[in-house]
């Protein structure tokens, strides 16, 4: 399915206006945080100011993928998150997808349902590309149990 400028122009203009608020990525951890005490835990000895960063340059990678970015730098980001790396469940990118979705509600003034399906059409390639790098093994994942 190919994403339509348009689509991609609304997004990068959304997190621009998500970006003028710092408190936007401390909601976006406390939202993605509160998912599951397991993701939670993860979190537990991470300086929280250097990933709020991390997550603003991940996020303007998944944007500029759909834009039509070289894939090289969501490779390097997928691996370092795949098992041999961070070891982040592939399932928990549903969980970051949709705390995401929350903090932009929550943060750019302008969100609608439109948009919001705007936003996941366009990071979804970049974290499918993420996803398809953690190198599935037999092992099981436990479930999470969610929290509202």
């Amino acid at each position: 399915m190919e994403i339509l400028p348009s689509s991609i122009d609304a997004v990068f203009q959304s997190y621009g206006r998500c970006c003028k608020d710092d408190a936007f990525f401390e909601s976006f951890y406390r939202i993605f945080l509160g998912k599951s005490q397991t993701i939670a835990e993860r979190f537990d000895n991470t300086d929280m100011t250097a990933q709020r960063q991390l997550i603003r340059s991940g996020l303007m990678w998944l944007v500029l993928y759909a834009r039509g970015m070289p894939s090289s730098k969501l490779e390097a980001l997928g691996k370092s998150h795949g098992q041999d790396g961070y070891n982040i469940p592939v399932s928990w990118y549903a969980f970051w997808e949709d705390a995401l979705i929350e903090a932009i509600r929550r943060h750019d003034e302008a969100f609608t349902p439109a948009l919001e399906q705007q936003w996941r059409e366009v990071i979804e390639p970049g974290i499918r590309l993420m996803q398809s790098l953690y190198k599935t093994t037999t092992t099981q994942v436990s479930p999470l149990t969610l929290t509202e």
